[in-house]
């Protein structure tokens, strides 16, 4: 009885101490997911059950952060927790579900900006914290820990693409948006069957000729490019994201842990790891001898 009794007064502790240290975290967790239990209410009765289906793995992700702190022994600072979530409500609920992507065009670029940040902090922190664990023998300059952290996500990005293209190319959801361009050069139409690009410039209008021959005009105002500039521009800004991480991260591990605005994106070990020393009070994280 009185183990149960302790049991539940040290349960009673630790909550309060979440509550004290990630307050802002806690309350948008409740917010958001009190806003996505509403969503799916109505997504319900409107019968629309892929949008459902929607719902339910955006409350799924919402346990991500808690499940890697869990599983890694890490704390992640309230700062990148809450981006997360933001990230993870913006992408399914506003932008799926609101149709955020069409109804404002940089909304898929900004996501996929966030995105290269946020899978280069991933891909740094875990190197970093197993850099820094006294088990492991080993260890890894601030310059080769943000390279590698770059390379991460720019992989994490690529197959992204891959799982778009993929779905587009089975199924036609065009997750690869279409774009419209006006000019374009092929070797297609080279007259000497050469690898000589003709360029077709002014191009205002399209004919779709369809199998039976019933030709279609689309008054697109161009040429429709099919997912090939939506992948570039994609990958082009979750470079930038990932560079701007990766320089955020080595000078984080080149002060040691003491940049305040790195630390706030950047975890740290968490308790069931005591030997392992914290970045910002024991000494050089990147685990060199001063």
């Amino acid at each position: 009885m009185k183990n149960r009794e302790n049991h539940k007064a040290d349960r009673s502790q630790s909550l309060c101490a979440i509550w004290k240290e990630k307050k802002g975290v806690v309350l948008l967790y409740g917010l958001l997911r009190l806003s996505v239990v509403l969503v799916l209410i109505a997504q319900i009765f409107n019968r629309n059950f892929e949008n459902v289906f929607l719902c339910v793995l955006t409350l799924v992700l919402f346990l991500l952060p808690s499940a890697m702190e869990h599983w890694l022994d890490v704390d992640l600072p309230n700062t990148l927790e809450i981006i997360i979530l933001l990230f993870i409500y913006a992408a399914e609920i506003l932008g799926e579900i609101g149709a955020y992507y069409v109804t404002y065009p940089h909304w898929d670029t900004i996501l996929h900006t966030l995105n290269g940040f946020l899978c280069a902090a991933i891909g740094f922190s875990l190197l970093d914290l197993l850099n820094r664990r006294e088990e492991v023998k080993f260890s890894l300059s601030p310059l080769y820990l943000a390279i590698v952290a770059f390379c991460f996500s720019m992989t994490v990005g690529v197959c992204w693409e891959f799982f778009e293209w993929s779905m587009d190319h089975f199924f036609f959801l065009d997750m690869q948006k279409d774009s419209i361009v006006h000019t374009i050069g092929t070797i297609l139409l080279d007259p000497s069957g050469g690898n000589r690009p003709v360029l077709l410039d002014n191009i205002t209008n399209v004919i779709l000729v369809q199998g039976d021959g019933v030709q279609v005009p689309l008054n697109l105002g161009g040429y429709l490019d099919i997912g090939l500039l939506d992948t570039m521009e994609d990958l082009f800004v979750n470079f930038i994201g990932a560079v701007t991480f990766s320089v955020i991260g080595f000078f984080y591990v080149r002060s040691r842990g003491k940049n305040r605005f790195a630390r706030r994106f950047i975890p740290v070990v968490g308790q069931k790891n005591p030997t392992a020393p914290e970045s910002s009070d024991h000494g050089d994280p990147s685990g060199q001898e001063s």
